[in-house]
């Protein structure tokens, strides 16, 4: 049975839901709800685990499919398809959204899918390698310290580059901290999906896929591998951003999220 979220709504109009990366929650996406809620009702459900909702027992086992199925309960109380924005492991849980109930999604707008499952179908050459030096760090698959200040230093300095972690605000790394178990079950399970190259080309719906100039290997590629896919996906670099690209290029990123959907 899936279990309920928080969820915020705003504005009116088509849904439009959107759906936020790994140790983040619904906040994330503030400035861009409050840009589109005049023309949208805007809807920012928090993962479990995050946000509003209450932590993530370690003594419960999770599956990222388990936010997939509590966000399709949102979806399923919509009068109409909802319009998808995802980024990263958000991404994901779209993409995952899409494949099991395409008539709830009337567009995706995706940053950094960690749709990793085409890469190993594929066998695809440098998002594999990108892959391998991670996992080649012990600490990734580590029950005892997954979540912990060090897993966590790793995890964020491999998507933002070294370093990253040590020059984040103190508020934020206890942000992350706080939700760092929840996380790192999000990244083992995510890290297991198989779902092969070809599933995705029954999803024709619209879709715009970004990534940043600056976005690692293994997430670039799998845009790459998407776009050729999907068969109504367009790919769009984001220049001079990295992994976090929806925050740190918000009004970039703003700018083609609205070209993509005045485009429906």
């Amino acid at each position: 049975m899936a279990l309920s979220l928080h969820c915020s709504f705003s504005g009116a109009g088509p849904t439009l839901m959107m759906l936020h990366s790994g140790g983040m929650s619904g906040r994330q996406w503030r400035k861009l709800a409050e840009a589109l809620s005049p023309h949208y009702r805007v809807a920012l459900p928090d993962f479990l685990g995050s946000g509003n909702n209450p932590p993530w027992s370690e003594a419960q086992a999770f599956d990222y499919h388990q936010d997939a199925e509590a966000i399709e309960k949102l979806l399923e109380g919509l009068a109409q398809p909802a319009h998808l924005i995802g980024h990263s492991y958000g991404g994901l849980i779209a993409l995952t959204l899409a494949l099991r109930n395409p008539q709830a999604v009337a567009s995706l707008s995706l940053y950094d899918p960690v749709a990793f499952g085409v890469l190993w179908d594929t066998g695809d050459v440098e998002g594999l390698d990108d892959l391998s030096r991670v996992a080649a760090n012990p600490v990734f698959a580590d029950d005892q310290r997954g979540g912990n200040e060090e897993w966590m230093q790793n995890f964020v300095d491999y998507w933002n580059g070294a370093g990253a972690w040590q020059q984040m605000p103190e508020p934020n790394r206890q942000a992350f901290l706080k939700v760092g178990r929840k996380v790192y079950c999000e990244v083992r399970s995510l890290s297991e999906d198989r779902t092969p190259l070809k599933a995705y080309q029954s999803l024709g719906m619209p879709t715009l896929l970004v990534y940043g100039e600056k976005t690692p290997p293994a997430a670039r590629r799998v845009q790459r591998l998407l776009a050729d896919t999907m068969p109504n996906a367009r790919l769009q670099q984001l220049k001079g951003a990295g992994h976090m690209g929806p925050l740190t290029h918000g009004p970039a990123f703003q700018a083609l999220v609205e070209q993509h959907l005045s485009s429906l």
